[in-house]
């Protein structure tokens, strides 16, 4: 296969046709009220205990009602996985890669516009963000794995003459569960895709946040040709599925999006089931982030300043990699929070559907309420202060103002923990102190996800590169530590971070295969002697 090109990105200007169409997608989610099945062995199952999609932004609207399930479907799942396991193991890998393609090409030209429009009205999304995530990461990632597994399938071992080596890449034994965000629809379908094109069989539990675009790709599926069974949608409580599967002695491995301290529990999980299950479980995660940008002196101010507010605000800081610390030196300051304010001041939070608006809502109210607990915490402390922003407002939608705090002290609160809100900590340091304060920003935090580095002084750059050699598995010069593009920057992080696994390249992809090594002798032994065991005739 050629290495394909990554998605065009729509810029839905005022009065083009993608806009039109976007908009018209909008108007009908947002005038209907789905109900959403569960979807086990390719039949829709109802249970009756249902829950609600809402609008983020207008939380009183319902987008849709939505079945949970219980006990029973969640065996019903895994049986319907392990039956569809036995043929679709046996699958070509061609086979796999072309309905990975027609998904992709379903997702570009035909479901675009509904796919985006589910994610913002689902998620809180703006246009431009869902267009990257939705639809171009999404593709992308379909596109690229097909590719990458050309790739895999390529490597074989070296043979010689009378013997023939190869490697048969099995998918694992037993099923896969995938456990997806809300915060990209691109995540929760690679969590799904990547075992399946592997050829493994998954029971999805899709975050509740994240419904709405999360059906509409499992029916995208469906309609491409994914088999029955290969991929089992269930909605519901997250402890109760993952007990029962983290239980089955089938269990071949998670893929995993989420929070540590669900991932934490997992492992645990695992760890205590291990002597019931066939095989050891691959265990694939990607957990939070602590992001940072680290300001040299010599560092463009407009640059700094840019990078900030599209990294720490756009989609309300709803990324694992959005940037949530800063460290600044004393003498860019003054201008980089000069430009930095005038930027926030421009800001408008608000609908969706109004494109104007930078940010949205914050997904939930839990999410709120916790956001909001940090500010709180900076406005009645001493070694903080709350320069821009700093209010919330949850009566009709979930919105949060764009928030800076100044902290004098580098392992405040807020420079150390997970936020995943519109909340930016910045610490300024004396210029001199740059290897120092490098020191600290890689000691602060648990988490390693992304970081950057902004300074014209390529000494500078490679100092501070290996000082944060483990601070961070995609780092970023001169860029905001956000934006990674499939095939291009591989993206996963270490420690507090994940099993960094590299979405997004053949590494993940290399997880869901069980290799075998096969060797053919083309004319066997037929004695048990060899040459060395003869009479020596020549003394």
């Amino acid at each position: 296969m050629e290495r394909p090109e990554n998605e065009h990105v729509f810029d839905y200007a005022p009065g083009c046709k993608e806009r039109k169409a976007l908009n018209a997608e909008l108007d009908k989610l947002s005038s209907n009220v789905l109900d959403m099945p569960l979807i086990i062995g390719g039949k829709e199952v109802r249970t009756g205990n249902t829950g609600t999609v809402v609008m983020p932004h207008d939380h009183g609207h319902i987008l849709a009602q939505y079945h949970k399930a219980g006990e029973k479907e969640v065996n019903m799942a895994i049986e319907a996985a392990l039956k569809a396991h036995k043929e679709w193991a046996s699958v070509s890998w061609v086979e796999r890669v072309s309905i990975n393609l027609k998904i992709a090409e379903l997702i570009a030209k035909k479901y675009r516009f509904l796919l985006n429009a589910s994610t913002m009205l689902g998620q809180g999304k703006n246009a431009y963000q869902a267009e990257i995530d939705a639809a171009c990461e999404t593709i992308d990632y379909l596109r690229f794995n097909a590719f990458f597994t050309s790739e895999i399938y390529d490597l074989q071992p070296g043979s010689q003459p009378g013997i023939i080596n190869r490697f048969e890449y099995r998918p694992l034994e037993g099923f896969v569960f995938t456990v997806s965000p809300f915060n990209f629809t691109a995540i929760g379908s690679n969590l799904n895709m990547a075992p399946v094109l592997m050829g493994n069989t998954v029971i999805w539990k899709p975050s509740s946040t994240s419904l709405l675009s999360n059906y509409f790709l499992m029916k995208i599926y469906e309609e491409a040709g994914v088999p029955d069974g290969v991929i089992n949608f269930l909605p519901g409580s997250g402890s109760l599925i993952g007990k029962t599967v983290l239980s089955h002695r089938d269990f071949g491995g998670i893929h995993f999006t989420g929070s540590n301290e669900t991932f934490d529990g997992i492992w645990k999980n695992i760890a205590q089931n291990i002597k019931m299950y066939k095989s050891y479980p691959r265990l694939v995660g990607e957990t939070g982030g602590k992001d940072f940008i680290f300001v040299h002196p010599t560092a463009d101010p407009q640059e700094v300043a840019v990078a900030i507010v599209r990294g720490a605000f756009e989609f309300q800081g709803q990324k694992c990699s959005a940037a949530s610390r800063a460290y600044i030196p004393e003498s860019l300051w003054d201008d980089i929070n000069n430009r930095m304010g005038g930027m926030i001041s421009k800001i408008t939070v608000g609908d969706v559907r109004e494109f104007s608006n930078f940010m949205n809502a914050v997904i939930d109210e839990n999410s709120f309420d916790n956001i909001m607990s940090y500010i709180e915490f900076a406005k009645n402390s001493k070694d903080a202060e709350v320069i821009y922003g700093g209010k919330g407002d949850k009566s009709k939608g979930y919105f949060i103002d764009p928030t800076v705090i100044l902290v004098k002290d580098p392992h405040f609160k807020t420079m150390e923990e997970e936020i995943f809100g519109p909340v930016m900590s910045i610490y300024v340091y004396k210029d001199k102190d740059f290897d120092e304060t490098l020191k600290i920003c890689d000691q602060t935090s648990p988490y390693a996800l992304t970081g950057s580095i902004f300074s014209k002084d390529r000494e500078a750059l490679n100092n501070a590169c290996r000082i944060l050699r483990y601070a961070a598995g995609n780092i970023y010069f001169n860029d905001k530590p956000t934006g990674a593009v499939v095939g291009q920057q591989p993206f996963g992080g270490s420690r507090g971070s994940g099993t960094n696994d590299k979405s997004g390249s053949f590494l993940n992809l290399l997880r869901w295969t069980n290799p075998r090594t096969i060797k053919e002798t083309l004319i066997p032994a037929t004695e048990f002697t060899y040459p060395f065991m003869k009479e020596d005739k020549c003394h």
